[in-house]
C-alpha cells in the first residue's frame, strides 16, 4: 500500500496510508487530510489510488498544489514526489515502484495497445496494426514510448453486477475502425505520452473523461471538455490524437 509522509519545515507530522480510492485534503476538518492552514483551501486536492497507482488532482484551490517545486493540476504520483502546500509536504512513498523505470513525462507501469505507428503530424492520425484483436502489451519505459506511444491502461476494478451499464469504446476512424475496447475496469488511460492523454474513468455514477497531458484538450461531440472531468453520455463521440471514438452504454 503507497503512503504519504507528512512533514513541516522538516519535521515529521506522521503518515497516511492511500487506503481507499479517494483520499480528499485540505483545510476543512471533513478530509481525510486536514491541514489546518490558511494557505491551503478548503477542499485542495484529493488523490485518486486505483490498485498501485495514484493520481493526483488540484481542486482549483486558491493557492495551487506543487509537486517537486512545479505547479499542477493533474499529476500521476510516482515514488519519492514531494507534494507541497505552503510549507506542508507529504512525500509519497511507493515501495512497488522502486525498482520500476520512471519516465516523468508519461506513466511508468503502462501497457500499450497498437497500432505499433502513428502519425501525429497530420491533423488526420493513421495507424498501422496486424490484424488480430488490440493487443495489451509491455511495461512503457523511456526506450519504449517514442516506437509505441498510444496508451490504453486500465486497471481492475470489482464487478457492479449490472452489465447493462458497462461502457464501450468503438473506434470509428482509421484502420481500427470497428474495433472496441470494454470499459469495464476502475480507469482506462488513452492517448499518446507527451503529445495528448486522457483517462476514463469508471464510477458509481456513471462514467467520467479527464484530460491529463497535452497542450490540446480532448474533444466530446467537437466540443473541448475543459479541464475538470467530464461526463460522458451514451453515443457521446470522443476524439483524441486524431482518432474518432464512439462512447456507448450496453
Amino acid at each position: 500500500m503507497a503512503k504519504l509522509h507528512f512533514s513541516l519545515d522538516g519535521n515529521s507530522l506522521g503518515e497516511f496510508g492511500l487506503n481507499k480510492e479517494r483520499t480528499t485534503i485540505g483545510r476543512r476538518p471533513a478530509n481525510d487530510i486536514h491541514i489546518d492552514n490558511l494557505a491551503v483551501s478548503g477542499d485542495h486536492a484529493v488523490i485518486t489510488t486505483i490498485g498501485n497507482d495514484s493520481f493526483l488532482e488540484d481542486l482549483n484551490s486558491t493557492n495551487g498544489t506543487l509537486v517537486n517545486n512545479k505547479p499542477i493540476k493533474k499529476h500521476v504520483l510516482h515514488h519519492g514526489d514531494v507534494i507541497e502546500f505552503g510549507k506542508y509536504q507529504l512525500k509519497y512513498v511507493n515501495k512497488t515502484q522502486e525498482k520500476m523505470p520512471v519516465n516523468r513525462d508519461g506513466f511508468e507501469n503502462t501497457v500499450v495497445m497498437r497500432p505499433t505507428k502513428l502519425d501525429v503530424s497530420t491533423p488526420e492520425v493513421k495507424t498501422d496494426v496486424e490484424e488480430k484483436p488490440v493487443e495489451l502489451i509491455k511495461e512503457l519505459s523511456n526506450d519504449s514510448i517514442a516506437p509505441v506511444p498510444a496508451v490504453a491502461k486500465q486497471e481492475p476494478i470489482e464487478s457492479t453486477g449490472n452489465a447493462q451499464n458497462i461502457g464501450h469504446l468503438l473506434v470509428l476512424s482509421g484502420t481500427n475502425s470497428g474495433r472496441e475496447l470494454l470499459l469495464n475496469k476502475a480507469l482506462t488511460t488513452l492517448g499518446v505520452p507527451g503529445v495528448q492523454l486522457a483517462v476514463i474513468t469508471k464510477r458509481p455514477h456513471g462514467y467520467f473523461i479527464t484530460h491529463v497531458e497535452g497542450e490540446k484538450l480532448p474533444l466530446v461531440n467537437g466540443q473541448k471538455i475543459g479541464v475538470q472531468a467530464h461526463a460522458l453520455s451514451d453515443h457521446d463521440v470522443i476524439d483524441l490524437i486524431g482518432l474518432k471514438m464512439e462512447f456507448y452504454l450496453s
